[in-house]
């Protein structure tokens, strides 16, 4: 399902390319790129973390299957997003990119969950009688993967957050061709993706998430705030900039006309 969502953002950023007048040639190059980044940084981790058992079973490295943690994932995102921006410098400009990938990225995380509901990773809190669309797992492989537990009734969270994410790419994609400002794209997806982030912890388990000490925030959480903060400060800027242009260019009209008056 991953993968199927990656395929998806794929092309949906040609889409989305072309509405933000970008070379879409180059916007897939730059997908590939990071998407293969993010795939050797989680997996370069992984190896780390597991160096002991991966010299007794050195086949492991050729595995398929990954373990789902938070830590993983972060450090897929922060390898596939230094990749993009290397190779944007220079060919791409970084506001209209980003803009043009909130969308798909939305999309993808939204089928990355949908993954993670059918595969038990990132499992939700016990859930009550009273939670009639809760989810019990049965599979060995999902304890053995992701530490899921079995025949206890939890709540879908994955199937929350993927709602939310699919709700989001909705957003973005009715609002890019009416946009006002280059660079409010990514601010909503950073401000979009934060909540839902915070949200969905409420009902996601906390183990192996790195929650703070009295249990009040874990590491998602954390994330999610600093991601809400950029987001209103990628909108700010864009707005004083875009105010500051406007009032330069109104002075240097009236300088014009006072000018050609004299």
């Amino acid at each position: 399902m991953a993968a199927v969502g990656a395929l998806l953002a794929l092309f949906l950023a040609q889409h989305t390319a072309r509405v933000a007048g970008l070379d879409a040639g180059k916007v897939w190059n730059l997908c590939i790129l990071a998407l293969f980044a993010a795939l050797a940084g989680q997996r370069l981790l992984l190896v780390a973390l597991n160096w002991s058992l991966l010299r007794v079973h050195p086949s492991w490295l050729l595995a398929l299957a990954m373990i789902h943690h938070p830590l993983l994932g972060a450090a897929g995102a922060l390898a596939g997003a230094g990749a993009a921006l290397l190779y944007a410098r220079g060919r791409l400009p970084l506001a209209a990119t980003t803009d043009a990938l909130a969308a798909p990225l939305a999309l993808g995380l939204a089928f990355e969950q949908l993954g993670a509901l059918l595969a038990g990773s990132g499992y939700g809190t016990e859930a009550g009688p009273a939670v009639r669309w809760a989810v019990t797992y049965t599979s060995p492989l999902a304890a053995r993967w992701s530490g899921t537990p079995l025949g206890i009734p939890l709540h879908p969270v994955q199937a929350y957050a993927a709602l939310l994410f699919l709700a989001l790419a909705v957003l973005l994609l009715v609002v890019q061709p009416v946009r006002q400002r280059v660079g409010d794209l990514a601010g909503m997806w950073l401000l979009g993706t934060g909540m839902i982030l915070d949200i969905t912890e409420l009902w996601r388990d906390s183990e192996g998430r790195g929650v703070l000490p009295g249990g009040v925030l874990d590491g998602p959480q954390m994330a999610a705030i600093g991601m809400v903060l950029a987001g209103a400060l990628v909108l700010m800027d864009w707005n004083v900039w875009r105010s500051e242009k406007l009032e330069s260019s109104k002075a240097g009209a009236a300088g014009k006309s006072e000018a050609e008056h004299g």
